[in-house]
């Protein structure tokens, strides 16, 4: 019987193994049947991973490159330009692009200019020398026939090493200056080391060539012999790559690795950029292949070029468990495995029916001991609840102790709410110690119920018995107040009765004062404290509300200041600032306590009057803000007489909106500036149609410059003696597509108020020198070219280099160019103007002063000046004839300027008449209708190629000479 037992108990032990292996194996074909599709759909995922960190990156390089084709952009249209304007081009693209290291302009310098340009930077910078870095070091450079030097360069902190650096003799720049040049498009470099930043392949350049402008440029010789120097941008490659990859959120990826290589396959010698570890390649020698029990994808790599270089990015996955990111073959192994033992189990129990007596007994008896267990368990569990428990109750016991915020246990017995316990917190904010307060009402600390807006609710929540917060005001032992946020919330006891409250209290002081803060900013102008445009309009709606019920009228004005520009300009924006805030407080001195003074922008103020009865006062207030303004300013030891242009609305009758007022205020201002500035004018409906055909102008004003609309035209400047053409003056003419030929009256006034007088009169300058070398290679005779300056070219800081940079390029002789300057733009800063005219002077060209006799020089003042020319001003030449003062003057400032060294120009000669006149007085050359009209460039050459001297050799009739020799008579007696 025991032996059968037995060989039941084995025949049950093979069943059970067999079913058991059964199972086994076909759960394991399941799993590597779904493993198989879970490995495909993860390479799948990973590829299209991958191809968006590719795009990213190439994108992001090109973007990058951009930028140097922004910049280089510049520099074809306009030329060279100035350090200052290639500061302030270059600010905000560094500013939205700050991976860039730097941007530059490298300039070639002929070593025979190389003395005279270090002794030039040097006033600029007193180290400064053309280096180059030999073995690692930077040195001076030594001599070569030319240098390509790093001349402009932006940002200048962190780049100063940089500066003067002659990259001609770089290697690693070589083959990209090469392509760049002979292409005329961008071209990259390879890894190199930077100056600015010592190590191996630590950035990478772009460079792109500057030509000579106007220069031939349809050969790859042309282009080469044009090149007069290249703009450049710097990258630290590893920040550059790190910036593109992090803003699209691709460097957090565990496992991934980004491989960058500056060459078209995956060489680690042109490593740039990896993120991440390398990866080594999965084992597959084992029983199982790798994607059975591992995720994994075969790496995705592309090649793309940037400024003409190959680069290689290589993005690849580590591999990881299956059980990271699959749940479905995790369930498959567990639910068959699970199924197999479940099988085997149930196999077993059919099998071995014999065993159920005693299985059930060792059942019962396992009950039976699990029950015993249960209980001490739960005992044991009870034990560290209460234990638990009593750490809560001491650990919340020390967070109220060291609570920021006031807590307060009051009874709950109305109405005196007994104060039972304050924290430490509540004795910091309040001042009152427990002392002070245990036992007394809690109302009591609540102060002047009057102040307290929302006391009432925090009063129902007592009386209710439920849970209240409030915003309240209360004060501090020693009077002071303070802001809190109050909470109130009911305790019950063990009961379930509420035998307390607790009130929490959080000091918003500062919050609430924080919050006065923005709105007054927000409401207010920063620098003067007056209402900004927020206010103004807040302020000038409720002024046109009021006045529709009461039916009297509401003044707008709108003020600007003449001339700020020019000592914002001059003097800098922190005296400017002071200009406005003296202007600010005077303002408000002339207005009342009803009426609003905001400012809105600028030199630019709105003044809202309301309840103005009639025209009397409102006149009266208008000559009272005049009168203000021009009270005397000293800044910087410089004394301002000040003056401003007012323009008035009414309402209604101009408008019944705050929008239309200030827009019609705004008009009838500039046109008190067209009518002379230092006056003001009241809106009327003809006003809107000038304004509208003003902002057509300075709309396409902004384009003209980049679509090539400007043209010059010349006058020509004739000997007095000989009549031949001895130069000419350059006058800019505004060729518009729709309006046809616009005269500089109508768009130079308008250029100078919106700041691009000086790109405009940079391109004359340069066209100008350009015609003029032009003429003079075609045989067509030494000329000298006129060219007027404006106020803001005067001030620049940077004129004379710029100038100095213009003959440079152009190859134009400095004796051949003459600066015609007016007499109001020397007189304004007497010392200042006399500086730069000797710089100019000392660049070897010649100065004019323009329209002499129309402002206010003095002999002493023209005496200092080093000027050449004198050109008397057309409105005397015009009534020389037949006014005697007007000759008297003429024939003045010709024996002024002769006695002084000076040469005379006769601008407006009209008729033989004042030919006449102006030749027997000694005038040197004239200019004028008489002779020819400004006429464009290809008719001005065939004046010249015609070689024909125009006549001066008209009489001067004794009644002529009579009437100048009255008008000297009449002279005599004014001195």
């Amino acid at each position: 019987m025991q032996k059968i037992f037995h060989r039941v108990r084995f025949s049950v032990s093979v069943s059970a193994l067999i079913t058991l292996l059964i199972g086994f194996s076909l759960t394991l074909l399941l799993f590597a049947s779904v493993r198989q599709v879970e490995s495909t759909r993860q390479n799948v995922q990973f590829q299209q991973n991958a191809k968006l960190r590719m795009i990213a990156v190439t994108s992001g390089l090109q973007d990058a490159v951009e930028q140097v084709v922004v910049l280089n952009q510049v520099f074809r249209t306009v030329g060279v330009i100035s350090r200052q304007q290639f500061h302030v081009f270059t600010t905000p693209l560094l500013e939205r692009y700050p991976q860039i290291q730097a941007l530059s302009f490298q300039r070639v310098i002929m070593h025979a200019d190389r003395q005279a340009y270090e002794t030039q930077m040097k006033h600029r910078h007193p180290d400064f020398m053309i280096s180059e870095i030999v073995n690692g070091v930077q040195q001076r450079a030594a001599n070569r026939d030319h240098y390509n030097v790093v001349d402009y360069i932006e940002p200048m902190a962190g780049n100063e090493a940089a500066l003067g650096l002659d990259t001609a003799i770089a290697k690693d720049q070589v083959p990209a200056r090469i392509a760049s040049r002979a292409s005329g498009q961008v071209a990259a470099t390879g890894l190199l080391s930077l100056a600015q930043n010592k190590g191996w392949h630590t950035g990478f350049l772009v460079l792109a060539p500057v030509y000579l402008q106007g220069a031939p440029l349809d050969t790859v010789a042309a282009r080469n012999r044009s090149t007069i120097g290249e703009t450049a941008a710097v990258f630290r490659v590893e920040h550059l790559l790190e910036a593109i990859l992090g803003k699209a959120g691709f460097l957090n990826v565990p496992g991934m690795t980004i491989s960058i290589f500056s060459s078209p396959d995956a060489e680690p010698a042109h490593l740039a950029f990896r993120h991440g570890e390398p990866l080594t390649a999965p084992d597959n020698s084992k029983l199982f292949p790798h994607w059975f029990w591992f995720d994994s994808s075969a790496p995705a790599s592309e090649t793309f070029s940037l400024a003409g270089r190959p680069w290689h990015i290589e993005v690849s996955q580590a591999a990881s468990p299956f059980t990271t990111a699959n749940n479905g073959s995790l369930y498959v192994l567990l639910g068959g495995i699970l199924s197999s033992i479940l099988a085997a189990a149930y196999v077993y129990a059919v099998v071995s029916r014999s065993e159920t007596i005693e299985r059930v007994t060792n059942e019962r008896t396992a009950e039976r001991t699990a029950a015993l267990q249960f209980a001490n368990l739960r005992l044991s569990e009870d034990l560290a609840l209460r234990v638990r428990t009593e750490k809560s109750l001491r650990l919340r016991e020390r967070v109220i102790e060291v609570s920021a915020n006031a807590i307060i246990i009051c009874s709950a017995s109305a109405p005196e709410y007994a104060i039972e316990y304050v924290n430490p917190a509540f004795e910091h904010i309040t001042g009152y110690s427990a002392a002070d307060v245990v036992g007394r009402r809690l109302e009591s600390l609540q102060g002047n119920s009057q102040d307290q807006q929302n006391i009432e609710e925090i009063r129902t929540a007592l009386r209710e018995k439920r849970e209240g917060h409030a915003l309240l005001r209360n004060y501090r032992k020693d009077g002071t107040g303070y802001w809190n946020d109050l909470f109130i919330a009911p305790v019950q006891g063990d009961d379930g009765v509420i035998s307390h409250f607790v009130v929490a209290q959080y000091d918003i002081t500062a919050v609430m004062r924080y919050e006065a803060e923005l709105e007054f900013q927000a409401k207010h102008d920063t620098l003067t404290g007056l209402a900004n445009r927020n206010l103004l309009r807040e302020r000038l709606t409720h002024a046109i509300a009021d006045a529709e019920r009461n039916g009297l009228p509401v003044w707008v004005l709108f003020v600007d200041l003449d001339r700020f520009k020019f000592i914002n300009d001059t003097l800098g924006h922190e005296a400017g600032d002071i200009l406005l805030k003296t202007l600010a407080m005077r303002l408000q001195s002339v207005a009342r306590d009803a009426d609003t003074v905001a400012r809105v922008g600028g030199d630019e103020f709105v003044l809202v009057l309301p309840e103005y009865t009639n025209d009397a006062p409102g006149l009266a207030v208008l000559q009272q803000i005049m009168e203000a303004v021009a009270q005397p300013l000293i800044l910087e030891q410089h004394e301002f007489f000040l003056t401003c242009s007012i323009g008035v609305a009414i309402y209604p009758r101009d408008g019944l909106t705050a929008e239309a007022l200030t827009k019609h205020a705004d008009i009838a201002m500039y046109r008190a500036k067209e009518t002379g500035r230092n006056t003001f004018q009241f809106y009327t409906a003809s006003m809107n149609e000038r304004t509208l055909d003003r902002l057509s102008i300075e709309a396409d004003l902004r384009h003209a410059l980049v679509r090539q609309e400007f043209t010059l035209h010349y006058q020509p400047q004739i000997c007095a003696i000989s009549g031949s053409i001895v130069g000419m003056e350059a006058l800019i003419r505004w060729n518009h597509p729709v309006h046809g030929m616009i005269s500089p009256d109508r768009f130079i006034g308008l250029a100078e108020e919106m700041g691009l007088i000086i790109p405009i009169g940079a391109w004359v300058l340069s066209e100008a020198c350009i015609q003029t070398k032009a003429w003079q290679q075609a045989g067509l005779g030494d000329l000298r070219v006129a060219v007027n300056l404006s106020a803001r070219q005067f001030t620049q800081k940077n004129l004379v280099q710029s100038i100095a940079d213009v003959l440079h390029a152009t190859g134009l002789e400095p004796r051949f160019l003459e600066l015609e300057l007016t007499e109001s733009m020397v007189m304004n800063d007497v010392d200042n103007a006399i500086t730069i005219l000797r710089n100019l002077k000392g660049l070897g060209i010649h100065i004019a002063i323009d329209d002499f006799g129309t402002g206010y020089s003095s002999l002493s003042y023209l005496r200092r000046f080093p000027i050449d020319v004198l050109k008397i001003d057309q409105s005397f030449v015009n009534d020389l004839m037949v006014d005697a003062d007007d000759a008297a003057i003429v024939v003045s400032i010709i024996s002024l300027a002769h006695s002084l060294r000076l040469q005379v120009v006769a601008e407006g000669v009209e008729n033989a008449e004042q030919l006449a006149f102006l030749r027997a007085h000694g005038c040197d050359q004239m200019q004028g209708y008489h002779f020819s009209r400004p006429i464009a460039a290809d008719e001005f050459e065939c004046l010249l190629r015609a070689d024909q001297p125009f006549s001066t050799t008209t009489s001067f009739t004794a009644t002529q000479a009579a009437s100048n020799a009255s008008a000297m008579k009449a002279l005599l007696k004014l001195i």
